[in-house]
């Protein structure tokens, strides 16, 4: 991920700094350039009917039980701990974390298994981490020997080695939308951290007006990878680029810590890449995260929920454990908190990224598949108030959170009570929209009658024995 902070509480530094893009960067309503493409629109609105999408970031540094790529990352202040394990200097640690391309061989890979899992749980995207910033190609591109289909990995060998082409092909075979996580910086190639100078922090190693010549070579490897992604993959729905930092510098908002960092123009050209994008994808959808213009078709907290409702198409991207990557015994959170995160997302308007990430041998941690098949069972039920649904005031009233159909005939109302195990009470009292004048209710999972009465601009709720079923939260359809 991009915004990633420099200490060891990764999980709470992130909600910081996700904060922070709300509060002190750039106001993202009024940021926000709605496209002209009547196609990119249309996607656009399709798009923010699906909700639920699944994250994946997999790379080499799954072997080590790392926070990504991050460790290469002079700034980062954590690396020195992990410097004692697999190196006893920068440099040395470096060349060891780059020679974990000649062992990365995860012979487990079964992208069918996971299409499986995250389909029954609701899932409707996919976005997979086709290249951090390390560098390392998890598909076939032809401008660098740093891939998994090199024959420096031995995965290679493997006739699923183009990992890539294997999940895109797989997940959209089973109607999911494709995304195409891509990092604009590439701390492996010359032309990004030239090993002339040593690398300072996680920005282009020397000043690109400098030494015009090398940032455009950097510039027509990032656009000829693109490329090949756009090209070479059959249909892509979503190109999700990270690195922020490598942006135009006249785009900097000094308001945001890690933005002021950067020194030095990092324009990589985007109306360039975004163009050819489009070409090959028509109406494909771009986000360039956190900059904000024409390219940032929706935006992108990390690892925080907004506390109120956008105007704009947005999506919260949010780890199932505490790190985006593989960790040993990671503290995956339970299902019910994944469904009140699910919840309080919608009741807003946007759309919940969930990060899974894979392990060294190509497969998810089984207590993954436990947690996914909690979720399906309570999305079998409920998934009617979920999918196609757009935010409603009063949208958060107490532990009620609100979703109406697009058409405004129906508006569900979710009832949380954030304890450890959630117990349906035998009677609810909510507000009702403004305007609306319900004519049935029901309890989504329930197959008994509700005996209800409106007072004023409220329901109340009687609700049956039955209501025990319940698990995570109560769902309640009013229509109109």
């Amino acid at each position: 991920m991009s915004i990633r902070p420099k200490t060891k509480t990764l999980f709470f530094s992130s909600l910081l700094i996700s904060s922070t893009f709300f509060s002190q960067a750039h106001n993202v309503s009024e940021g926000y350039q709605k496209p002209t493409d009547p196609l990119v629109v249309q996607n656009l609105e399709n798009w923010q009917d699906l909700k639920f999408g699944l994250f994946m970031h997999w790379g080499t540094y799954s072997q080590w039980g790392i926070v990504e790529s991050w460790s290469l990352c002079p700034e980062d202040e954590d690396w020195t701990k992990r410097k004692s394990e697999h190196g006893k200097s920068y440099y040395e640690y470096v060349k060891n974390y780059e020679n974990l391309q000649t062992t990365f061989n995860p012979t487990q890979f079964n992208p069918q298994k996971w299409a499986d899992a995250a389909k029954k749980a609701g899932m409707k995207y996919v976005v997979f981490t086709t290249k951090h910033h390390d560098g390392f190609a998890m598909f076939d591109t032809q401008q660098s020997d740093y891939k998994i289909t090199s024959s420096k990995t031995p995965f290679s060998k493997n006739p699923k080695a183009d990992v890539v082409k294997e999940v895109f092909n797989t997940f959209r075979k089973d109607g999911f939308k494709i995304g195409a996580y891509f990092s604009k910086p590439d701390w492996h190639s010359d032309d990004y951290w030239w090993s002339y100078f040593p690398p300072k922090d996680r920005n282009v190693n020397y000043d690109p007006k400098k030494y015009p010549e090398r940032w455009n070579n950097f510039k027509n490897f990032t656009f000829n990878q693109l490329n090949e992604i756009t090209s070479n993959y059959g249909k892509v729905d979503i190109l999700w680029l990270d690195g922020g930092w490598v942006r135009p510098f006249h785009t900097i908002d000094p308001n945001v810590e890690w933005q002021r960092t950067i020194k030095v123009e990092q324009d990589i050209d985007m109306d360039k890449i975004g163009t050819m994008a489009r070409k090959n994808q028509p109406g494909i959808i771009i986000v360039d995260r956190t900059v904000p213009g024409k390219w940032e078709n929706y935006v992108t907290p990390e690892q925080a929920v907004p506390e109120k409702v956008l105007s704009i198409p947005w999506e919260s991207c949010i780890t199932m454990g505490d790190s985006f990557s593989y960790v040993p015994n990671d503290n995956y959170k339970s299902s019910q908190k994944i469904i009140e995160t699910l919840i309080k997302i919608i009741s807003r308007g946007g759309n919940y990224l969930m990060n899974i990430a894979p392990g060294p041998n190509g497969d998810y941690d089984p207590i993954v598949y436990e947690r996914l098949n909690e979720i399906s069972g309570w999305m079998d039920k409920n998934q009617s108030a979920v999918f196609a649904t757009r935010s409603i005031a009063p949208y958060h009233d107490g532990n009620f959170y609100y979703t109406q159909s697009k058409d405004g005939k129906t508006v569900n109302v979710f009832h949380l009570d954030e304890k450890t195990n959630y117990e349906s009470p035998s009677t609810l009292s909510f507000t009702i929209p403004d305007n609306f004048k319900p004519k049935s209710v029901k309890i989504l999972g329930l197959s008994n009658k509700i005996q209800w009465k409106k007072s004023g601009n409220s329901i109340e709720l009687n609700l049956p024995k039955e209501r025990t079923q319940l698990k995570y939260s109560t769902v309640i359809q009013i229509t109109q």
